[in-house]
């Protein structure tokens, strides 16, 4: 048995889910996990914000505007079948009176959180009743019922192995099992969520809490490619990386996948395949436990990047200097990407201004403080090691006419960091994919 995860863009239409629903049944016993339709999370959002403004009427329209989208999927879906059609609407509206029950005033990241997690909700009743009217036996596993966090906010894998199994024998042999991606519920029994791109998450967890076959994530691309497609010309599918490799792309930008979905999947040496829903023939991408392979495997970019440098004579042989800079982050919750030192300064980088202001007061009580915004980390990946000679050489050679302002080299053994103008984004990605894989 696998797990398969479902993106946004995979059942973002009624051809979509009615594509998806073949795939599943064509791909033998699997959990199938899915994400809330393309744009679902952003509207649910925007309802968030809207109470957050104290914007009664805005929400309210908006939701408005969410249901009758549904109720047009719905038609599309179902207008053969008018009992399950009349089914499938009374469970709706279920849902969106459950959201409207919340546009009131006193609106709660508690009321926030309930509301976020209606889109996944949507997307699998969905895909429940239509598979159900294609008469194949399906099973409907309520991610609320067994994917829990504990007190750290990790996700408690005892408890999600155990309840899972319980599920999954109760309901007896099903041909495919639904669940919700993103989704859960925290220590206290309130409805969580594991972030953005927790779908990702969900699926490494499953196939790692019941040591499944695979995990397969399917999207609407071919496999993490070398270089960005939206960028780059004359990109290719990565055909294997390991684990590492892989962790290092999805956190510098490669957003076919998500960073945190890959560790359970390590730990249980369970591959990882990312497939394309639009091509389901295409080989995609493998990631599994290997040696390193002696190549340089592909090029991401992370955008919206400020870099922090402190310059400071009392640097200079003074021990605790860079404790004292790294508590201010920790404070202030802001996490580092690179990190560059000399005897008087020390540059960072960090991905949200969010609590700059705040982080920049306290440097300056070290030095002089100076910021370099609208930044771009460009991520080198494959087999870095430093014995390797000559693989960092190539990569700053591809950028000799291109200002660099920070490199971060060593801290990984499978990436080189680059940090360029946002300007210098797609001429240093077209360069690196010139001199590295053409």
């Amino acid at each position: 048995m696998k797990v398969m995860k479902f993106g946004g863009t995979s059942v973002g239409s009624v051809d979509r889910i009615k594509h998806v629903a073949e795939l599943i049944t064509q791909r033998g016993k699997n959990i199938v996990v899915l994400s809330a339709m393309s744009g679902t999370t952003n509207t649910l959002v925007e309802i968030a914000d809207y109470l957050y403004k104290n914007n009664l009427t805005g929400a309210r329209e908006t939701a408005h505007n969410l249901e009758m989208k549904y109720f047009k999927v719905i038609e599309g879906l179902f207008q053969q079948n008018r009992t399950i059609k009349e089914e499938v609407v009374k469970s709706f509206q279920k849902i969106f009176s459950t959201i409207r029950s919340l546009i009131h005033d006193g609106f709660t990241a508690r009321d926030e959180k309930i509301i976020l997690s209606q889109g996944e909700m949507l997307s699998t009743l969905l895909m429940f009743h239509y598979l159900s009217m294609k008469r194949v036996k399906v099973g409907y596993l309520p991610a609320l019922e067994f994917m829990k966090t504990n007190n750290d906010g990790e996700a408690d894998t005892a408890f999600i192995a155990q309840r899972l199994k319980e599920m999954i024998e109760q309901m007896g042999d099903k041909d495919v099992y639904l669940t919700e991606g993103y989704i859960c519920l925290n220590t206290n029994g309130d409805i969580d969520n594991l972030q953005r791109g927790g779908s990702d998450l969900t699926a490494s967890l499953i196939g790692a809490c019941l040591n499944l076959e695979e995990i397969e994530i399917w999207t609407d691309i071919d496999g993490m490619h070398n270089n960005d497609p939206r960028f780059v010309e004359n990109t290719a599918p990565v055909e294997t990386l390991n684990f590492e490799e892989a962790a290092e792309l999805a956190y510098f930008g490669a957003k076919i996948l998500h960073p945190t979905c890959v560790l359970p999947a390590k730990v249980n040496n369970i591959p990882v395949r990312l497939l394309n829903t639009l091509n389901p023939e295409a080989k995609g991408t493998v990631i599994y436990n290997f040696p390193p392979s002696g190549k340089i495997k592909a090029v991401a970019a992370k955008d919206n990047i400020t870099a922090i440098k402190i310059k400071s004579g009392r640097m200079l042989l003074a021990y605790g200097f860079l404790r004292k800079v790294f508590e201010i982050f920790e404070t202030f919750r802001t996490p580092i990407d690179m990190i560059a030192t000399s005897e008087v300064g020390v540059s960072m980088t960090i991905d949200s201004e969010r609590n700059l202001d705040n982080i920049v007061d306290e440097l300056k009580k070290f030095g002089t403080v100076t910021i370099d915004r609208d930044m771009v980390i460009i991520c080198v990946v494959g087999d870095m090691d430093w014995a390797n000679c000559g693989f960092e050489a190539e990569a700053l050679q591809a950028l000799r006419d291109i200002p660099v302002r920070m490199i971060s080299y060593g801290g990984s053994n499978y990436n080189i960091s680059l940090l360029v103008k946002k300007e210098d984004k797609v001429k240093a990605l077209t360069a690196l994919s010139r001199r590295l894989f053409n």
